[in-house]
């Protein structure tokens, strides 16, 4: 009963946190008159209050959180937040269900891109604001989860950081303290996101447009102010600029903390993880642009490469801009472009899926079987970067695997017994689970997720928040043993 107790305590902390943030769109409502002002004043006022009585009837609750509490309260923070982050579109779109909104509030948190929403270019701007808001607010939540909510269930924060990155971050090179180190990466990722948001402001966009492209760039959520995405634009510049801070954002925050601290770049020619994203996705633009030339789908070379390069990196760093109906390319790229959504960005970045390290780890892993294979009796520790890896990591390297891959056979499954065909229903998940957002066919770039039942969505939804929380902190909720003293 003590973990209920606390965990609401703390939960209720952070559903005020998210009427703050809701009244930030409430005085742009004000401000700009757009027609949403009530939506956002019913919505601040019931949030605020719900968070704060739920906050003062466990005041008393025990401070201390254990590994239960943990778990719960991340799965809670994830999934049962986003019930009031609808409250703003429900209440402004009443022909809305609330599936499709708590679709769209969990695209948002999740960085995931998704959207069931059209007519975006028409929405009041403090809606759309709201929309790119949770994205941003969701990426720093991404950082937070990985170095003080991790520790609570057991691995601390500058330990994963270390033994995810061994070779490009040390323990040292952070400050001491979780709240710090927390403090530390998200200054970092402040500081990113005003470089972004002037940036594309120079190149082009309106200052509202470029804070919200900025917020889903540093965020890799992918959402945007345009049904056209960032098509809508016709620029070179702004596709370079976004291109770039993608790149920014699928890198370790850790590593940006250290260049900025130290004012070099040494830091990332040392991140071992960072120069294994470059050479997949970088090389996979030049390949795929190749595809594209040589399928005639572009007349020449480089305009096949400025539009793989963008929608690959988009992709692959599991953003969801789009400026080209990809779903109209050759199969081999597209389907290419969501497997680099699986393996490709690193360890404390905003983006989802395995993860470059983990990658690096299985593929070491398959080599260093092969090995003994051929030589049994010879003992030969798996290295990254200098450091030996050892073999607890090893083993929950390969068991995360082996549930982000069943349960996307579970998942895609049950959307093909819903009667989805199978490239849809597979690029859906695929797409949901990396947070990558568009996925093919019925979910492609030119179309949204609008097109699915009720069912369906909410089968999406859940894989949105299984890749986001990586998998074991809900499925560790339903192992009896886990519940045990």
């Amino acid at each position: 009963m003590n973990v209920i107790f606390t965990v609401t305590h703390i939960f209720g902390v952070v559903v005020m946190v998210f009427s703050g943030l809701m009244s930030t769109c409430l005085l742009t409502s004000v401000i700009a008159e757009d027609g949403a002002t009530m939506a956002f004043l019913q919505g601040t006022s019931i949030t605020f209050l719900s968070g704060a009585l739920m906050s003062f009837l466990t005041r008393h609750s025990p401070k201390k959180v254990s590994r239960q509490a943990g778990f719960l309260l991340v799965t809670m923070c994830w999934s049962m937040a986003s019930v009031f982050c609808t409250l703003p579109l429900l209440l402004y779109l009443p022909t809305l269900n609330f599936y499709d909104a708590y679709f769209e509030v969990i695209s948002g948190l999740t960085t995931t891109g998704a959207t069931i929403l059209s007519g975006l270019d028409q929405l009041p701007m403090s809606i759309n604001l709201w929309r790119h808001e949770l994205t941003w607010f969701g990426g720093i939540g991404i950082i937070v989860f990985a170095v003080a909510i991790l520790p609570i269930l057991g691995i601390g924060g500058m330990q994963l950081l270390k033994s995810e990155s061994p070779g490009s971050v040390k323990e040292s090179d952070l400050p001491p303290r979780i709240a710090q180190t927390a403090k530390a990466l998200w200054q970092a990722y402040v500081i990113i996101t005003i470089i972004c948001i002037i940036s594309l402001h120079l190149v082009g966009m309106s200052w509202f447009d470029a804070v919200c492209h900025a917020f889903a760039a540093m965020s890799l959520g992918g959402f945007s102010t345009h049904d056209a995405s960032v098509s809508f634009f016709k620029s070179l510049p702004i596709e370079c600029v976004l291109t770039f801070f993608q790149l920014l954002a699928a890198m370790n925050f850790a590593t940006h903390f250290l260049a900025i601290q130290k004012r070099s770049f040494k830091p990332y020619t040392k991140d071992m993880e960072l120069r294994g994203m470059l050479f997949v996705i970088l090389s996979s633009c030049v390949f795929c642009a190749f595809v594209l030339w040589h399928y005639n789908t572009y007349p020449d070379f480089l305009t096949a490469l400025r539009h793989a390069t963008f929608n690959l990196v988009t992709v692959a760093t599991t953003s969801g801009f789009m400026t080209q109906d990809f779903n109209r390319w050759p199969i081999f790229v597209p389907m290419w472009m969501l497997f680099l959504s699986s393996i490709s960005v690193s360890t404390g970045s905003t983006g989802g899926g395995i993860r470059m390290i983990r990658t690096i780890i299985l593929m070491k892993q398959a080599r260093l079987e092969l090995f003994k294979s051929i030589h049994p009796n010879a003992i030969k520790p798996m290295k990254i970067g200098g450091s030996v890896i050892s073999n607890n990591i090893i083993s929950s390297v390969m068991g995360f695997i082996f549930l982000y891959f069943i349960s996307i056979v579970f998942l895609v499954f049950t959307l093909l017994l819903s009667d989805l065909d199978f490239m849809t229903a597979f690029s859906a998940i695929i797409a949901c689970i990396n947070n990558a957002g568009p996925g093919l066919n019925l979910v492609g770039p030119a179309s949204n997720y609008s097109v699915l039942t009720d069912f369906q969505i909410n089968v999406c939804t859940f894989a949105m928040l299984l890749g986001r929380v990586q998998i074991f902190s809900i499925v560790i909720l339903f192992i009896p043993e886990f519940w045990k003293k």
